[in-house]
């Protein structure tokens, strides 16, 4: 059974995420609390495999109690609830630096209790049962059989590297999910302004996009933009995929431009990095690399695939430094990865490649 604590000042909240926790078979309510000083005293008595908390509560709000539930060294997943709104978008990316590492969007404008308990379910449950996994220790007992992460991981096999393209690569593609913003964060401040364009689908609503590119451009040495319809993708700047679109890489006069869609969801994502990836394969062939970074689900496998076989290479982010090794597990699991790196040592690779007459910049050396 997942232990779960439950923390929210909403009485009508709590009992909506409590009940259907309980509904899941795999998955125990094992305390709720009703403001995060509350919730940081259950944690350290309940010890959850995971929490779910409010951001906006009194006495202590939900973006102090994660500082201080990490402050004790405690590493529980913790998924915050918020608003599809501006504020709800900051205070998320305010919480997820602190050390959250996720969060759903509370039910608004649903029309019934039914429907909200329907989306805050499908949004919830596949969160918690990949985030636990993931970090949870083995239990005592089972302390002489290997542990789950390396019981369940399937052998990866990496692709020999390959050189870059004649001409040199003409974009860099990044995808990211759950633990994707600080992951950004930690990856593009430790990069220069590169010489081609950098495009980034990070899965995240409307709002959120703009606010995570406006909090990026004040930390990281390159510009970083949330994408807008027929933007051209210029070297020295990060594009974002805004939220609830898909972002194509097309050509125009000869330059790079971004193309806007509300086509279909693709694996259950807008935007979704195989969009992305696919259409970089069909603008540049193979004068692409690939960054897969931490997130939930298999997104970018296909697309990945696809910029190999034109002759693209595919670096993925290591399990040990993913808050969910889905996307980049996917993509190690099927052959396509040249390098599996810790996060730290993303950037220098990049720069290795992208810029080999360069040596790896950091964050400290690097000026605006």
């Amino acid at each position: 059974m997942i232990k779960v604590l439950v923390v929210d000042d909403s009485v009508v909240i709590r009992r909506l995420v409590t009940d259907l926790l309980k509904a899941d078979p795999e998955i125990e309510v094992v305390g709720t609390a009703v403001n995060g000083r509350a919730g940081v005293e259950k944690v350290a008595l309940l010890q959850p495999d995971l929490v779910t908390m409010d951001i906006e509560m009194p006495e202590v709000d939900g973006i102090e109690a994660v500082r201080r539930i990490r402050a004790t060294g405690n590493r529980v997943p913790i998924i915050m609830f918020s608003t599809l709104t501006e504020r709800g978008a900051v205070a998320t990316l305010d919480a997820l630096a602190a050390g959250a590492s996720d969060y759903v969007a509370k039910p608004a404008n649903v029309g019934s209790v039914g429907r909200s308990m329907e989306q805050v379910r499908d949004a919830l449950i596949p969160r918690i049962k990949s985030l636990v996994p993931h970090h949870r220790a083995p239990r005592p007992e089972a302390a002489a059989r290997p542990a789950p992460a390396a019981r369940e991981a399937a052998p990866v096999t990496l692709r020999p590297a390959r050189s870059a393209p004649a001409g040199g690569y003409r974009l860099l593609l990044v995808g990211s999910s759950t633990g994707g913003p600080e992951a950004l964060g930690t990856l593009l401040s430790a990069l220069p302004p590169l010489p081609v364009p950098v495009v980034i689908v990070q899965h995240m609503p409307p709002l959120f996009t703009r606010q995570l590119a406006a909090r990026l451009d004040r930390n990281v040495a390159a510009r970083v933009v949330e994408g807008q319809q027929g933007q051209a993708l210029l070297p020295g700047t990060v594009t974002i995929a805004p939220g609830d679109h898909h972002l194509h890489v097309t050509s125009s006069s000869g330059r790079l431009v971004a193309r806007l869609s509300q086509e279909p969801p693709e694996n259950y994502c807008r935007p979704a990095v195989d969009v992305l990836f696919r259409s970089a394969v069909d603008t540049v062939g193979g004068a692409a690399l690939a960054v897969v970074l931490t997130g939930m689900g298999s997104d970018g496998c296909r697309g990945a695939e696809l910029l190999v076989e034109a002759g693209g290479s595919v670096v993925a982010q290591d399990q040990a430094t993913s808050v969910v090794w889905g996307m980049p597990g996917a993509v190690a699991g099927a052959g396509l990865v040249e390098q599996l790196l810790p996060l730290p040592d993303i950037a220098p690779e990049i720069v290795r490649r992208i810029m080999p007459q360069r040596t790896p910049v950091t964050a400290a050396g690097a000026t605006r």
